[in-house]
């Protein structure tokens, strides 16, 4: 039962609001003016075993609004630190987001149950806590449109408008997004006990990530090092896999990579048109630091700052501790390499990698680049060219020459492994999708729901998402990178 003894949907056991209170701030939302759903994710209600009558009712409505709590919420802000955009912040913390609590999903995994948008909290500094109907969606859109994709992501369970007016440039429509993560711990969070010289906090932190998230390193020799090589491992594979499907996450913050590898925090995120692997699209991004071909440079960067927080616990000298640190470290390119590499062989349809494969799927690239080819587009038609008719994907390209030339090795390549027509298509096809969340596309949803308070983009928009590796018949516009007029230059934070 909740606080007014109306029956309750959440079973929460709250094992990081037990953790000491320097970790966090106990905080309630605010109340909001007058909530109303906008969507609630079916699918990921019935995979965390949630009633979805009970949380699309009123009473449910008013717990995803943060005007009621639901029982058993011990709601706080957390707090960390990080690096924005290289520049060391040594207190950030949630300033717009209070976590509910945390349930045990029907796979037996334990979730965080977090309101975004819902009040200041004592991390909020300038801030009013709240957030704008855009942004919401714009994270809604995407990271469900990620999780279809396969690829590790805080999830979207559900959002709401609230009847409130948030000021940003302008007055716009206020919104909250309930969103689901295995949890939001940080790099940042790691550096935030680092900053405060606090090896106590930093311990727990450790040991609690470990237990929640890598029990297995708890038997290794060193528990510490090897949670720290699992955690490079899990971001290697993230960014590679964002790589293989055109994702820019525009804002790799050291607060923004979350320690359990989940992608999290999409403010001006975007996916690759044309490729091009300077591109950027984030407003504040000015000097590409977070650009397409960067992140996996970033990435390693972000793990160093990581290292450097749990140096006290790899040995007792700092000599050896720095030592394996840098072991550990020089990990990250090879397992980086195997996945993307690996990734971009079954692109273009190698059953097994060779010598010379990585060349040739690298070569596609670069012609892609110098003729401005659409990214998802080249390697979705290229599944339609296996049997010798490229006449589709070659129009891609500004010189369909380039394509061409490139496509005589391709099909002599093939022509080596034993592997039927329709065979190799469907493996391409699996890994090669057909819709990702364009960006013209989540500006006109954006546009119609702020603007005429038309949901209808929205949904249409995650109905396409939920299923990008197939044909859908009536939809294939949704496919279509953008005409000139459609096209976005540039994504925004929204905070």
């Amino acid at each position: 039962m909740d606080q007014n003894g109306e029956p309750s949907i959440f079973a929460f056991d709250n094992s990081y609001a037990r953790l000491p209170d320097r970790f966090f701030a106990r905080v309630s939302p605010t109340p909001v003016v007058a909530p109303k759903l906008i969507q609630l994710n079916e699918v990921l209600t019935a995979d965390l075993g949630l009633n979805a009558e009970l949380l699309s009712s009123p009473q449910g409505v008013a717990w995803l609004s943060g005007n009621e709590l639901p029982s058993g919420s011990v709601p706080i802000a957390m707090a960390y630190a990080g690096h924005q955009f290289g520049q060391f912040v040594p207190q950030l913390g949630d300033g717009r987001a209070i976590m509910l609590g945390e349930i045990v999903g029907c796979d037996g995994l334990r979730y965080d149950i977090q309101l975004k948008g819902a009040g200041r909290t004592p991390f909020s500094r300038n801030g009013d806590g709240r957030a704008a109907l855009g942004p919401v969606l714009r994270e809604y859109i995407v990271s469900e449109a990620m999780a279809s994709l396969g690829i590790p992501t805080t999830r979207s369970l559900a959002a709401v408008t609230t009847g409130d007016v948030v000021v940003r440039d302008t007055a716009l429509p206020g919104a909250i997004l309930t969103r689901v993560a295995a949890s939001h711990i940080r790099i940042g969070t790691f550096q935030y006990f680092a900053a405060w010289g606090d090896r106590d906090g930093i311990r727990l932190l450790a040991d609690y990530v470990i237990a929640r998230h890598y029990p297995a390193c708890a038997k290794a020799p060193n528990p510490y090092r090897a949670f720290f090589e699992a955690v490079i491992e899990r971001q290697a594979e993230l960014v590679a896999r964002w790589l293989l499907v055109g994702f820019i996450h525009g804002v790799m913050n050291t607060d923004n990579m979350a320690i359990s590898g989940e992608t999290i925090d999409y403010g001006p995120c975007a996916f690759l048109d044309a490729y091009d692997p300077a591109k950027t699209f984030s407003s504040i991004d000015v000097r590409g630091r977070y650009a397409y071909g960067n992140q996996p440079r970033i990435a390693h960067w972000n793990l160093s700052r990581l290292a450097e927080t749990l140096l006290p616990f790899f040995a007792e000298s700092e000599e050896d501790a720095v030592a394996a640190a840098q072991e550990a470290l020089d990990g990250f390119a090879p397992k980086f390499n195997s996945v993307y590499t690996a990734g971009l062989c079954r692109k273009i349809g190698l059953q097994q990698t060779r010598a010379g494969d990585v060349d040739l799927a690298k070569d596609l690239l670069a012609r892609m680049s110098e003729n401005h080819a659409d990214f998802t587009l080249t390697f979705r038609r290229l599944c339609d060219a296996v049997d010798g008719s490229g006449t589709a994907v070659r129009a891609l390209f500004g010189n369909p020459e380039s394509f061409d030339e490139w496509a005589v090795r391709w099909r002599q390549r093939l022509a080596e492994e034993a592997i039927d027509q329709a065979t190799r298509s469907g493996m391409m096809r699996a890994a090669n999708p057909a819709f990702i969340p364009r960006n013209h596309r989540i500006e006109e949803a954006i546009t119609a729901a702020v603007g005429r308070g038309d949901f209808a983009p929205f949904r249409t928009l995650l109905m396409v998402l939920s299923n990008p590796y197939s044909d859908q018949p009536g939809f294939e516009n949704y496919a279509d990178p953008p005409r000139p007029d459609q096209i976005v230059e540039q994504t925004f934070c929204g905070t």
